[in-house]
């Protein structure tokens, strides 16, 4: 074999080995916002309607004090760390299983694009930012498959999208 198909073909080994490697790593969640419990935040605003302009709320909110750090709720890359008009400042962390944890309304990031993060480790301060500023400090957590999950879909209005996005609620009170 020439040597440019041989190293095209170990780079697509490679490639998979990565892609199936996320898909079966476990993965380990952990509470965003340090020292939060589920009493800080409702168990029912998951794919709770009417929400604004999005229609439906696509994650839970944890409140807390104002500057509260705010860390890696799993092992991952850093995909996006900056500022969105209604999530204001923002960290997106894909992890394992092909899942985006999305955290919005930060007061501050400490991370990066690219950056490798550890479960717990700091990536923010809790805040109030994009369409949060008149509301008290949180946190809004979601829950992102690239991939989708059928089974999840309903009838209900955007119940299509639900094969996207997984309750936060149910992963964090599994732990």
């Amino acid at each position: 074999m020439k040597p440019i198909k041989i190293l095209l073909l170990s780079l697509v080994a490679i490639i998979l080995t990565i892609v199936l490697a996320l898909f079966v790593l476990p993965e380990k969640i952990t509470n965003p916002v340090l020292g939060a419990t589920p009493k800080d935040w409702n168990h029912a605003t998951f794919w709770y309607e009417p929400w604004g302009k999005s229609g439906v709320h696509k994650g839970i909110d944890i409140f807390g004090k104002k500057n509260t750090h705010v860390v890696a709720p799993v092992n991952g890359v850093v995909v996006f760390s900056g500022e969105l008009k209604r999530g204001g400042k923002v960290v997106a962390i894909l992890g394992p299983k092909w899942r985006v944890h999305y955290v919005a309304h930060l007061n501050s990031y400490s991370v990066s694009e690219g950056d490798i993060v550890k479960l717990n480790e700091n990536i923010g301060l809790l805040g109030n930012t994009g369409n949060a500023a008149d509301k008290p400090p949180h946190v809004h957590y979601s829950i992102v498959s690239l991939f989708p999950l059928p089974w999840l879909a309903t009838s209900e209005s955007q119940g299509w999208k639900r094969m996207f996005y997984i309750n936060p609620h149910t992963k964090l009170i599994s732990q």
